[in-house]
């Protein structure tokens, strides 16, 4: 299995399995167009020349990026694909000096296992007035928001400049 940057020919394959997760409910859906305009947000598990994994960083403020669209294809579940898709995101985080790594989720024992923390979402105005406040989730949003604190959190320096 190869974990790498994706490339304009992996869009479909991304949006279908994408999109897989969305028609039951567990993530939003993608367009191929959001996924092109996006496209250098996001990393791919490729096994075989076929994508099995997807996960994309979107960067939300200098000190908080977002991990999106996370999905495995259900023959590659439980393989740690998933787990790898994440360590080489939030390892583009720390490259870019991000602070804190966001995850809206339901799968909160899989975040957990990679050391992020449940957080209130009203802690997170970047996220909220910039996305979520579009989202048809809005008033009743049930997925739990996750952080990973990177080398770069200084808890101190941002508690001074709330």
């Amino acid at each position: 299995m190869d974990i790498r940057k994706a490339t304009s020919a992996d869009v479909e394959e991304m949006q279908q399995l994408i999109q897989q997760f969305a028609d039951m409910g567990l993530m939003l859906p993608r367009t191929i167009k959001s996924l092109c305009e996006h496209l250098q947000c996001f990393t791919v598990a490729v096994e075989n020349g076929r994508v099995i994994g997807v996960g994309g960083l979107h960067v939300l403020w200098t000190d908080l990026a977002e991990i999106r669209s996370l999905a495995v294809s259900p023959e590659a579940h439980g393989k740690g694909v998933g787990s790898q898709i994440v360590k080489a995101l939030l390892k583009e985080a720390e490259d870019l000096g991000i602070a804190q790594v966001l995850s809206l989720t339901y799968q909160t024992r899989f975040f957990e296992k990679l050391d992020f923390h449940v957080v209130r979402k009203e802690t997170l105005p970047h996220k909220v007035w910039k996305d979520c406040i579009y989202c048809n989730k809005f008033y009743h949003c049930d997925e739990v928001a996750m952080v990973y604190y990177t080398r770069h959190f200084q808890p101190l320096k941002q508690a001074r400049e709330a």
